[in-house]
């Protein structure tokens, strides 16, 4: 083991000096929302911070450039290549790669490039080992004490039962050798969302861990933490997954309210006095100067508020060949750059892909994700302000717990004026304006609302700041209702049919989870009515799918009960972590009455 903490000790010095170094550099004023790209670049000058990749990430995309010329474009799966690891070392490998017979456009025989990959890699997945979690019990004490209704019981006790399908370590030969493989070395067993995400992702864990505490499997939902505060402290932010190709951007971040709901269930003021450093210096991370944008307007005066913008500007490792592909539309390395950043940015937002995050629906190379203040980033980092504030107060930093409520008054301001649209009922991501000029303070202007209609427009009730004013709530919940978002079997993520996997009409565990939890703590009885039947309709698509396909899926087809969704850049997934986390969720709070039918009709 001595090699590896000597190892990892280096590793985290250089990346800390690293991160130290791209905060430094001031990331120019972010870009104004114009049609065109060439303009986006004359204020960026795309400049912005990029973390340096590893040589065996570039070889790995080198190897799968190769294998889809050499098998096509049927069923490839770029990402499968750049989860190998390495029986040899690198330089060895490359050599013997080099030697492999060519054509002149790159491919090689199918009978060479699986000899080499068979001689020289371990399967993707193979550097990851099943780990028996330590707290998990067929059937709990206490397990979901609402749900009467034996056949519903009984299922839910098989997805409970997922959780040891999807608990997985880190194997001896990452800790031993890590520089062969793309895996990162995480200290504590961890769970899976499924398929080919076969690592630990960052957002997905949130859902996770609130299934295993209604699993009551409160040692494994701590380790997942222990895991994310790993990377963050490795690398200065929770990466978006644990691979060394995520290094270059984080996801929603949600470490705040995982250490809160654990803390909630357990009483763990240990846990939360390990958990404080790291979260406000994941605070930090999204309060630096990448992320923030000034928007001034003339009531109110001026506002910071958060964008996703990852640091790189090159196809993602995971999907370069499909990235090159896109960019080959433009012809100017500066534009391919931009839109690299881009695609990276919104895989950042969770939200890879959607219309959301593009400039013209029809068209998936005007994503302009760095040009736009989200919604929902902005209440999860409102939401980061209230846990650390409140953890503050537990572990008796009084000061911090005033700064931080005092910011988290400042962003609900900002909330309230940016965001906000009266009309609607409707919280509005916000595209920077057509302004020529590019220096910040933006100056707010109404019609740079997005007006189009997404789930994440409804996400701020997750918050009790806003759940607890009903009159706002009965307005938002009217306004859900007549958003055309409610389907037959759950909330659409938007109303676009785009086939991007974050449009219509697929619907997602999170975004169902985070409005009904908002709706379903409210003082409205009507709200409280709505929360209970998009969970039932939610929970009865997933059941029925499960006994249709004898699995859960990463999504929903809302528009039909029991079909699971598609679209998007890879075929759909089963497992699934955050699907699993969202019925045992919603059948904790709701229950399921025992003379209830579960099937469609």
């Amino acid at each position: 083991m001595a090699s590896f903490h000597h190892h990892h000790t280096n590793l985290v010095k250089h990346c800390l000096f690293l991160f130290s170094v791209f905060f430094l550099l001031r990331s120019p004023a972010p870009t104004t929302a114009t049609h065109s790209l060439s303009a986006t670049l004359s204020c960026s000058k795309n400049s912005g911070p990029v973390v340096p990749t590893t040589a065996l990430v570039s070889f790995l995309e080198l190897v799968q450039e190769t294998a889809l010329q050499t098998y096509g474009n049927s069923s490839f799966d770029p990402k499968e290549y750049v989860d190998l690891s390495l029986k040899f070392n690198l330089s060895a490998t490359v050599k013997e790669f080099d030697k492999l017979p060519k054509t002149a456009n790159g491919s090689v025989s199918v009978k060479d490039l699986e000899g080499f990959i068979s001689k020289y890699f371990k399967d993707a997945g193979k550097d990851l080992v099943y780990a028996e979690p330590v707290d998990f019990a067929p059937e709990p004490h206490g397990f979901l004490p609402k749900v009467e209704n034996p056949e519903v019981r009984a299922w839910a006790l098989e997805v409970h039962a997922l959780w040891k399908n999807l608990s997985r370590k880190v194997s001896s030969s990452v800790h031993h050798n890590p520089e062969l493989h793309t895996l990162l070395p995480l200290p504590s067993p961890a769970v899976i969302p499924g398929s080919r995400f076969r690592e630990v992702y960052y957002w997905d864990s949130y859902w996770v861990i609130r299934g295993l505490l209604a699993s009551k499997m409160y040692e494994t939902a701590k380790a997942i933490v222990t895991n994310l505060i790993f990377l963050l402290d490795a690398y200065g932010h929770v990466l978006n997954g644990a691979r060394a190709y995520y290094t270059n951007r984080s996801q929603p971040p949600l470490l705040s309210a995982m250490v809160y709901e654990i803390y909630n269930r357990t009483g763990d003021v240990e846990f939360v006095r390990k958990s404080f450093p790291p979260l406000l210096k994941e605070y930090q991370f999204w309060d630096s100067e990448i992320h923030k944008l000034i928007i001034h307007d003339a009531k109110q005066g001026n506002h910071s508020l958060n964008r996703y913008y990852a640091m790189w500007n090159k196809p993602r490792p995971e999907s370069s060949t499909i990235d090159k592909d896109f960019a080959s539309k433009f012809s100017n390395v500066s534009e391919k750059q931009q839109f690299y950043r881009e695609l990276a940015s919104t895989a950042e937002s969770g939200w890879d892909f959607s219309t959301r995050w593009m400039r013209n629906s029809s068209e998936f190379t005007t994503l302009a994700t760095t040009t736009i203040l989200p919604v929902d980033l902005n209440i999860f980092i409102l939401r980061m302000e209230l846990d650390i504030a409140f953890f503050a107060k537990v572990v008796g930093e009084n000061t911090v717990a005033k700064d931080f409520l005092k910011a988290s008054q400042t962003r609900v301001k900002a909330f309230n004026s940016v965001f906000w649209n009266e009309n609607k009922g409707q919280w509005l991501d916000y595209w920077l304006g057509n302004a020529a000029e590019c220096e910040e303070p933006h100056i707010w202007e109404a019609q740079n609302q997005n007006q189009n209609i997404f789930a994440s427009n409804f996400v701020p009730l997750w918050i009790d700041l806003f759940h607890s004013d009903t009159h706002l709530v009965e307005k938002v919940t009217r306004s859900l209702q007549s958003s055309g978002l409610l389907c037959a079997a759950g909330i659409a993520t938007s109303l676009t049919k785009s086939g991007q996997q974050w449009d219509f009409p697929n619907g997602w565990a999170p975004l169902q989870h985070m409005i009904v939890e908002g709706l379903s703590r409210s003082g409205s009885m009507e709200a409280r009515k709505v929360a209970k039947d998009i969970a039932e309709r939610w929970i009865r698509t997933n059941y029925v799918a499960y006994k249709m396909t004898g699995a859960m899926h990463e999504k929903y087809n809302v528009e039909k009960c029991g079909d699971y969704g598609g679209g998007g850049e890879y075929t759909p997934q089963t497992g699934f972590g955050w699907s699993n986390g969202v019925v045992l969720a919603f059948l904790e709070e709701f229950g399921w009455p025992k003379d209830k039918k579960i099937d469609c009709n």
